[in-house]
């Protein structure tokens, strides 16, 4: 997201929370179901709950679209993980791009839609954190890394569950 080209803007250009960070994480899925029906359930915000585990979503402001802010809010036990997020991009049924604005969560995100032959879409979910605790927290990621691919993999194989059963969007 920095740089230069056609897509990027200069680096002063770029807020502080949408600089991609040291933490780097993709998923990626191939689901039974056109790209258009695929970003809409994307979409639906306060439905994510359905297939992010532990995790309830609800629009704090606008309507879900360009301009609108997110909040994400994971329970564990007592552990409680607030991410308010930007979106940043609409780009039916292309892509959905947002910015983690939280204080333990920052930097972009994306979701990308291909479409394939057949109706089915190939999707891309990419995620790139600022690390809090600044050494600390870098030498962490190694550990970390695993759990989160591991859980960002598994929340989008329930996802295109729920989109190919019809159950979203």
């Amino acid at each position: 997201m920095t740089g230069t080209g056609p897509d990027r803007e200069p680096e002063a250009a770029i807020p502080a929370d949408a600089v991609t960070g040291a933490g780097e994480v993709t998923a990626t899925v191939i689901i039974d179901a056109a790209a258009d029906q695929v970003h809409a359930a994307f979409l639906r915000w306060e439905r994510q709950g359905e297939w992010i585990p532990f995790t309830r979503v609800r629009i704090v402001d606008g309507d879900g679209g360009e301009g609108s802010t997110i909040e994400a809010v994971t329970t564990v036990g007592p552990a409680v993980l607030r991410d308010r997020m930007t979106v940043t991009k609409v780009d039916p049924p292309y892509e959905v791009r947002v910015v983690h604005t939280g204080r333990y969560l920052r930097g972009p995100g994306v979701l990308r839609c291909t479409p394939l032959r057949e109706g089915r879409t190939q999707v891309v979910w990419h995620e790139w954190f600022q690390l809090p605790a600044g050494v600390a927290g870098r030498l962490a990621w190694p550990v970390l890394w695993p759990g989160s691919k591991v859980g960002l993999t598994a929340a989008l194989r329930r996802f295109a569950r729920l989109v190919e059963a019809g159950t979203l969007p």
